[in-house]
């Protein structure tokens, strides 16, 4: 019973990790589309430079988070929201509606990758 009980705990101690990384990626990624719709909203009424001001908070946020994000997830999917993060921005710039709100709404897909991703189900453990 003993030799079993080492690889109990660490077993144990994996799943809970893995559970823990599963509600921070959901709680992040739900923060960050926040972010995404109020910044989509602005540029909807023509209020660029708030527009641009919640992606830049909003990209800032994702930013803090970036070591997080490269220790716990695949480096494309992270470096593809990134990709499309600049992107928006630079839509926000020109204040190109249609484009800006087609990168939000592909990064907010994007996003929601990430939480699948890092999931807790079997489909992610096999």
């Amino acid at each position: 019973m003993k030799k079993l009980l080492t690889p109990l705990l660490v077993l144990a101690v994996i799943l809970a990790l893995s559970a823990g990384n599963s509600t921070a990626m959901a709680h992040l990624s739900a923060r960050w589309q926040d972010q995404l719709r109020r910044a989509d909203a602005l540029a909807q009424q023509e209020r660029w430079t708030e527009a641009a001001a919640a992606l830049e908070e909003g990209y800032g946020d994702w930013s803090r988070h970036q070591t997080y994000l490269h220790i716990v997830t695949e480096h494309d999917a992270v470096e593809g929201a990134e990709s499309m993060y600049l992107r928006a921005a630079a839509f926000a710039r020109t204040q190109e509606l249609s484009e800006f709100r087609a990168e939000t709404a592909g990064l907010c897909a994007q996003l929601r990758l990430l939480t699948e991703m890092e999931r807790l189900h079997i489909g992610n453990i096999l």
